[in-house]
């Protein structure tokens, strides 16, 4: 049975009408259903604006959703509350994608690690101190660093203890939200290299969301193609990369740099991504796709299984 389990999950907010008009609302995840394994990296791309985020702080309970279901362990997420919801919040944590406003400067790095420790596990403050910094010995840093302040430390290292305060509740899941965009191109790859050895230590289940498919095919073992709120494409890394079967992930791919002779051709896009306040009839990305036809501009397609459900995806003419 897989670890995580999303089904027709669905998030909208309501916008601010006047009262002589009919209720607006945003739609900022879209029916999206997938699963995730133990200890298995799943990537999520698309472009801001597009409700990957929405979808990372749904699943561990930062955002409601107006419809659909989280199971985690075959419990639903959704419907938890009081002390069974407390029980379960230690499975699940974020890494955030700032790591200069994540981490509380009031707060030297132990107290911050604290926080976690002592609400999950009832033990004397000695050994919270000693369990705070084998963590952050985890994630490549010192136990002279518990008694400074984040001010002190540089974005890496800000994102390693972000790491460490997610690591301190030894969650079966962790949401990384762009764990990496905001920080040096030097620092990135030894922060997706950190993520890959905690993962295969402790088995932990990630969702990793980013917009560079390079990081995403790197540190991924399947990628999530997200647009408009909307699952459009979801296959095992190197398939997606190397055979995009949706436009969007075509023209996502045709986007990312190469090094060596000759140029692909590069897919630009026409138009302007829809308001998710009105989502185009049909599918959503008809409005901006090279291949649309009059079905697609008509009927919105499900996210199709192929290969035996290996891969899926939502397009009337695939590639």
């Amino acid at each position: 049975m897989p670890l995580l389990e999303v089904e027709n999950l669905s998030v909208r907010y309501k916008v601010r009408t006047p009262w002589f008009c009919k209720q607006r609302y945003l739609e900022a995840v879209n029916n999206v259903s997938f699963t995730l394994d133990r200890g298995e990296t799943l990537g999520l791309v698309g472009e801001s604006g597009c409700g990957k985020s929405t979808l990372g702080k749904t699943l561990v309970k930062l955002e409601n959703p107006c419809s659909g279901k989280i199971l985690l362990d075959g419990k639903d997420l959704v419907r938890a509350r009081g002390r069974e919801l407390k029980a379960m919040r230690k499975q699940f944590q974020m890494i955030f994608q700032d790591p200069y406003g994540s981490l509380n400067p009031r707060l030297p790095v132990f107290s911050t690690l604290d926080e976690v420790i002592s609400l999950h596990q009832r033990m004397p403050e000695s050994q919270r101190r000693e369990k705070a910094a084998s963590l952050l010995e985890m994630v490549g840093l010192t136990a002279d660093a518990l008694n400074r302040y984040p001010h002190q430390f540089s974005g890496g290292q800000r994102q390693r203890i972000g790491i460490a305060r997610a690591l301190a509740a030894g969650p079966d899941f962790i949401v990384a939200d762009e764990p990496v965009s905001a920080l040096d191109v030097s620092v990135q790859s030894a922060i997706v290299n950190l993520l890959q050895d905690i993962q295969q230590k402790q088995n932990t289940a990630i969702l990793f969301i980013a917009h560079d498919l390079a990081v995403v095919e790197h540190i991924s073992a399947r990628i999530m193609v997200m647009y408009l709120g909307n699952i459009v494409e979801c296959a095992p890394a190197r398939q997606l990369v190397s055979s995009p079967h949706h436009p969007y992930t075509e023209a996502l791919l045709s986007a990312v740099p190469v090094t060596g002779s000759g140029l692909k051709n590069r897919i630009r896009l026409t138009g302007d991504v829809p308001s998710p306040l009105a989502p185009p009839s049909g599918c959503p990305f008809h409005e901006r796709c090279p291949y649309a036809g009059k079905r697609c501009r008509e009927e919105k397609p499900p996210l199709t299984p192929v290969n035996d459900g290996e891969r899926s995806f939502a397009c009337w003419y695939p590639r």
